[in-house]
């Protein structure tokens, strides 16, 4: 079985890269999208392009897509070229599925071209994918929030078994969704299990809209260190 992964770097797509490797799929591409804003519909923004260290980190192919346009069709529609000259069964996305408009329009765009796209932990919880993602080891940093209840010292804290207890009730107490689907939160994974090397952000700064009550994390510099 020949595999993509739509991969923002973030903690969702790199449990879907890690079910894939797992069967002992053939991971051919990763594919990241950059958006133009924070305004996006489909694509993570924050520290998207560091994905071209994750694909070092990993071993693993990355096309890397500048995104120009605003507007779900509009924004899957620009995958095209990219879906056009993949020679793969399937694009797996991360998640539990309730991004159901990003599904539908990547959907759209790879079934023009016969691809599969498949979510792997369609079938869990939010909160049952988030506990096996903690569970997974995954050195995971909050690059983006946007919900009441994080604020500007959760951007570059780390989701662990530590922060685990607190986020869980964070999450119940505020009304975002565990896993951040819907916008709530993003992350990007600087190490773990399946990475070669791991992933140091050495210059950052913490974007904050007060009037909106939400940021992100812009990393200036990052590298790539032994494990």
């Amino acid at each position: 079985m020949k595999v993509a992964i739509m991969y923002s770097g973030g903690k969702d797509s790199t449990m879907a890269l890690k079910y894939a490797l797992d069967q002992r799929w053939k991971v051919e591409a990763l594919i990241s999208v950059k958006p133009r804003s924070t305004e996006s519909f489909l694509y993570q923004y924050a520290t998207v392009e560091w994905t071209r260290l994750s694909s070092k980190a990993l071993g693993i192919p990355v096309i890397h897509i500048n995104s120009e346009k605003i507007g779900p069709k509009e924004e899957a529609d620009e995958l095209e070229g990219v879906f056009s000259k993949l020679n793969v069964d399937k694009i797996l996305v991360g998640g539990v599925g309730l991004q159901a408009t990003q599904i539908r329009e990547w959907k759209r765009v790879a079934g023009k071209f016969g691809i599969e796209l498949m979510v792997p932990y369609g079938s869990l919880s939010s909160e049952e994918l988030f506990e096996k993602t903690i569970n997974s080891g995954f050195d995971i940093m909050l690059t983006d929030v946007a919900s009441d209840g994080l604020g500007p010292e959760w951007l570059g804290r780390k989701l662990n078994k530590s922060s685990f207890e607190e986020f869980k009730e964070m999450s119940k107490e505020f009304g975002f969704d565990i896993l951040g689907e819907g916008g709530y939160y993003n992350t990007f994974v600087v190490d773990g299990s399946i990475f070669k090397k791991k992933i140091e952000f050495t210059e950052q700064i913490k974007k904050w809209d007060a009037k909106t009550s939400s940021g992100y994390l812009e990393v200036k510099n990052a590298v790539l260190r032994s494990k």
